[in-house]
């Protein structure tokens, strides 16, 4: 039985400072196709990977107001074209009144957009990955850190990929085995 390809190395780092230490040092050696793990989030680390903050506030604002377009123009075009009822002697076209629901849908529409924008900006669900699989990674979520270099990089080679995660001084290297 033949093993499944290596997706890459994964260092352990108890701190951190380690692990932005070892970002920078990855970033600083030529390393492009690299992962970062950790407990809670640490912007200097974000930083050092490259990783720009994500576009979901304006997709949130750019769907509510459409969705408050949307609403406003649904509420004049049947209040005034299809329904043109004259209660109590207002305009047919009173924008007051269509005020309460172009608010809640543009609500509505930019938390859904929202949420659907940051599922797939992170490239969510993902509901398995070769490096959950890593000796140690549950920890990941508790007090550990974690960097894995990926065999997708042109840099990867399985020894020297270890080799220099060894001289970033971490817990423990190891292989991270495809699914």
């Amino acid at each position: 039985m033949s093993h499944p390809p290596p997706f890459g190395q994964m260092a352990e780092f108890a701190e951190a400072d380690a692990l932005t230490e070892a970002v920078r040092a990855a970033r600083a050696a030529g390393w492009r196709h690299l992962e970062a793990y950790s407990p809670y989030p640490i912007p200097e680390a974000a930083e050092a990977l490259g990783v720009s903050a994500a576009p979901v506030g304006y997709i949130a604002l750019a769907a509510g107001a459409f969705g408050a377009a949307l609403a406003a123009g649904t509420a004049w075009y049947i209040s005034v074209h299809l329904y043109p009822v004259n209660v109590g002697g207002r305009p047919l076209n009173a924008w007051p009144t269509f005020m309460p629901t172009t608010y809640l849908v543009a609500i509505l529409w930019a938390c859904a957009a929202a949420l659907i924008g940051m599922l797939a900006l992170n490239g969510l669900p993902r509901l398995s990955h070769p490096a959950f699989f890593a000796r140690g990674f549950h920890r990941a979520s508790a007090d550990r850190f974690f960097l894995l270099l990926s065999s997708d990089d042109p840099l990867y080679e399985p020894e020297g990929t270890a080799q220099f995660l060894r001289g970033l001084s971490p817990l423990r290297v190891s292989e991270v085995r495809s699914a």
